[in-house]
């Protein structure tokens, strides 16, 4: 009897031992780490922990920005703009020519180029649109000059003459670049796309001139016009 109270006393001990050991043991906090969450600040793939941005987007950027500056830089130089955009026409032509394919191809650029002379000879506020809502007095635009005695207002097109020699010029890129694949050579009777272009072009540029006649206004701007005075023979009148 008393080795059975002794046994229990003992145990009695060690779990009261046990409970404080447990309660005087500081709790873990466990945090969960994420995979890849540090990265290096010259890392290729992404931007770095500062916000930093990589090496391939400061190259691409640095390319835009030389790209760009280089057509702030032709930007007066129209001339020269779109003799090099014709010389890169006849080029591609020569090279359609002697390969004697990529016929759709020349269709869907020739197609493009007619997209954007339209978008180049349209107002960029259509009349028709406003007179089909009731507001043809252009309250929300720059007017067209109807007469002649009216102030000068500049024709503002819909798309100016830098982004149509820039998207044409990229148009014939992008065609000469497909002429080096096999896989844009579909195999068409040419003089039906031919045909189908020169019908296409005339009934398109006959609706655009009906349009200017119909609401009076020319796609081009020459300048405001200059009065001239009399002039002085350098003779005096006595009173």
């Amino acid at each position: 009897m008393r080795r059975c109270r002794a046994n229990s006393d003992v145990f009695t001990h060690s779990l009261t031992f046990g409970e404080l050991l447990f309660e005087n043991k500081p709790e873990r906090v466990v945090t969960p780490r994420l995979h890849g969450a540090r990265m290096s600040e010259g890392d290729s793939t992404g931007e770095s922990i500062h916000g930093k941005p990589s090496v391939i987007s400061r190259f691409f950027t640095g390319l835009g920005q030389i790209y760009q500056s280089w057509l702030d830089k032709s930007t007066p130089f129209s001339a020269l703009r779109w003799g090099a955009t014709l010389l890169l026409t006849a080029v591609y032509m020569i090279r359609v020519y002697f390969l004697q394919g990529w016929y759709i191809v020349t269709y869907a650029l020739g197609i493009y180029h007619l997209n954007l002379f339209i978008a180049f000879l349209s107002p960029k506020v259509d009349p028709s649109l406003l007179e089909d809502s009731g507001k043809f007095k252009f309250n929300e635009g720059p007017e067209l000059p109807t007469k002649q005695n009216e102030e000068f207002r500049p024709f503002i097109r819909r798309l100016p003459e830098f982004k149509f020699w820039h998207s044409a010029t990229k148009g014939i890129i992008i065609a000469m670049i497909c002429t080096f694949f096999d896989a844009f050579n579909v195999p068409v009777f040419w003089p039906i796309l031919v045909m189908y272009f020169i019908m296409l072009f005339c009934i398109t540029m006959k609706r655009q001139i009906k349009h200017m006649i119909k609401y009076r206004y020319i796609p081009f701007t020459h300048g405001k016009r200059t009065y001239r005075g009399k002039e002085d023979t350098g003779k005096t009148f006595a009173s």
